[in-house]
C-alpha cells in the first residue's frame, strides 16, 4: 500500500516537473514584442490595447509559424512618459534600450510616441539591428524621409500609420469642399508646441496660402495649456471660418468647450486632436463637442465599413476593453502584429535582415485597407480607397456619435455646421 502511494506521488511530481519545464520552454520560445509607450496618454494606452488584442487572437490560434515551429507572441510594455510635459527625450531612449537589453525584445513596436523621441531612437535601433514598426503618434514626415535618405543606416525602421503631410492633404480635400459648398476662405491655425504639430502648422500655412486661402493667424500653445480664449477671440475677430487644430494633449478638450460656450463662428477641424478622438468625448464635454471634426489617421479608430475586417476588429476591441477603439494607435497597433506575423512566417526566421526584407514585400488587406510599405522609405502607402492602400478617417461629432465624413469611400455622413455660423452661400 505504502509502495503504491509513493509510486503515485513520484508520478505526480514527475508530471508537475514536466509541466513546469514545458512552461519554461514555452516562455523561452516566445517572440517578444517590446513596446515603448507613454501609457498615461491615449496614443499609448490605445496602442497597448491593440497589441494585446492581436496577440491574444494569434496565440489562441497557435501562434506564429517559424519554419514549422509554432511560437507565441508576448508583449513587454515600458512607459516612456514621452508625451508628458518636461520629460527629456533621453528617458524614452533608456526605455527602448531596456526593452532590447533587459527584456530581450525581438522586435520593437509602438513608439516612442513623441516625434522628437522617435527620431532620436532611430540610431539606437540601427545600433542593435532591431526591426521597429511605429504604430502610434510620431507623425513627422522626417521619420520616413530619413529612412529613404540613409537607407543602409535606418532600414530597420517602419511606420504603419499615416503621417503629417498626408494628413494635410486630407484636410485640404475637406477644406476645398467646404470652400465650394459654403464659400469658406479664412483659416486660423492652432498648434501644440511639439515637433510634429509645429511642422504641420507650417506646412498647413504654406499650402493654404498657395491654394488661395487667407490664413488669419497661427497660435502655438505649450503642452498642458488650459486657457485658449484669447486665441479663439482672435480667430473670431479675424473672420476665420475654420480653426485647424494640431494637438495631442488632453487639455485640447478645454479648447473645444470654450469654442462651444463662446459660440465662435468657425468650424473646429482637428488634424491630431486626441481629446475629440475618444468615445467618451461627448460626455466629458457635456455635449459641447458637437460639430467638432478630427482626423483619427486610420480607419478602424472610428466606426466604418472600410473593409470586412474593420467592424470585426471594432467589435472585438469593444468587447475586450469595454470601450470602442479610442483613436490613433488602436487599429494600427493591432495590424502591426498581424503584419509582423506575416513577415516572420514568410521569412521563416526572426533574423532582422530577413524579416525587414519580407516587410518590404508586405501586401495584405487589413482593418484600414491594403497594407504595403514604400520599399525605400518604409512608410505605409496611403490611399482614399481601401482597395488601394491604407485609408484614413476624419470624423465629426454629431448627436453623440462619431460619424466618419472622409474619405467618401467609407463615409457614413456629411459635415454639418453649427447653427450660429453664417455662410456666404
Amino acid at each position: 500500500m505504502r509502495f503504491r502511494y509513493f509510486k503515485m506521488l513520484a508520478f505526480l511530481l514527475t508530471a508537475v516537473l514536466m509541466i513546469l519545464s514545458a512552461g519554461q520552454v514555452l516562455a523561452a520560445k516566445s517572440i517578444i514584442l517590446g513596446c515603448p509607450l507613454s501609457t498615461a496618454f491615449l496614443y499609448g494606452w490605445a496602442a497597448e490595447r491593440g497589441f494585446k488584442l492581436a496577440v491574444e487572437e494569434i496565440n489562441a490560434k497557435g501562434g506564429v509559424n517559424v519554419k514549422g515551429e509554432m511560437r507565441p507572441f508576448s508583449v513587454e510594455v515600458i512607459d516612456t512618459r514621452d508625451l508628458e510635459p518636461g520629460v527629456p527625450v533621453s528617458d524614452a531612449l533608456l526605455s527602448v534600450e531596456k526593452l532590447i537589453l533587459d527584456k530581450k525584445a525581438d522586435f520593437i513596436l509602438g513608439g516612442p510616441i513623441r516625434s522628437e523621441a522617435a527620431l532620436a531612437a532611430m540610431p539606437l535601433l540601427s545600433k542593435h539591428k532591431k526591426v521597429s514598426i511605429l504604430t502610434t503618434g510620431s507623425l513627422t514626415p522626417k521619420y520616413h524621409a530619413l529612412v529613404a535618405e540613409q537607407y543602409d543606416k535606418f532600414k530597420y525602421c517602419f511606420r504603419i500609420h499615416g503621417e503629417a503631410k498626408n494628413l494635410v492633404g486630407e484636410m485640404f480635400a475637406n477644406f476645398s469642399e467646404l470652400k465650394e459648398k459654403h464659400g469658406f476662405n479664412n483659416l486660423f491655425i492652432m498648434a501644440q508646441d511639439v515637433t510634429h504639430a509645429r511642422g504641420a502648422a507650417e506646412v498647413m500655412n504654406d499650402v493654404a496660402v498657395k491654394k488661395g486661402w487667407n490664413v488669419t493667424g497661427v497660435e502655438i500653445y505649450p503642452t498642458g495649456t488650459t486657457d485658449y480664449s484669447m486665441g479663439l477671440l482672435k480667430a473670431k475677430k479675424t473672420g476665420a471660418q475654420i480653426i485647424n487644430i494640431w494637438m495631442d494633449m488632453p487639455e485640447s478638450a478645454i479648447l473645444l468647450k470654450q469654442w462651444y460656450e463662446m459660440q465662435i463662428p468657425a468650424l473646429p477641424f482637428g488634424s491630431t486632436l486626441a481629446a475629440a478622438e475618444q468615445p467618451n468625448f461627448w460626455d466629458s464635454t457635456d455635449g459641447k463637442g458637437q460639430y467638432t471634426l478630427c482626423n483619427v489617421v486610420n480607419a478602424g479608430n472610428a466606426p466604418s465599413e472600410a473593409t470586412p475586417w474593420t467592424m470585426k476588429f471594432y467589435d472585438a476591441y469593444t468587447q475586450k476593453w469595454g470601450v470602442e477603439p479610442e483613436g490613433l494607435g488602436s487599429s494600427s497597433s493591432y495590424m502591426a502584429v498581424y503584419v509582423l506575423k506575416d513577415a516572420i512566417e514568410r521569412a521563416g526566421s526572426l533574423d532582422s535582415e530577413k524579416v525587414l526584407a519580407e516587410l518590404e514585400k508586405t501586401d495584405i488587406m487589413g482593418v484600414y485597407g491594403r497594407l504595403r510599405f514604400d520599399p525605400k522609405s518604409h512608410q505605409v502607402i496611403p490611399a482614399t480607397d481601401p482597395k488601394e492602400g491604407a485609408v484614413g478617417s476624419i470624423l465629426q461629432w454629431q448627436n453623440k456619435k462619431r460619424v466618419v465624413v472622409y474619405p467618401k469611400s467609407i463615409a457614413s455622413g456629411e459635415i454639418q455646421l453649427p447653427p450660429w455660423m453664417k455662410t456666404d452661400k
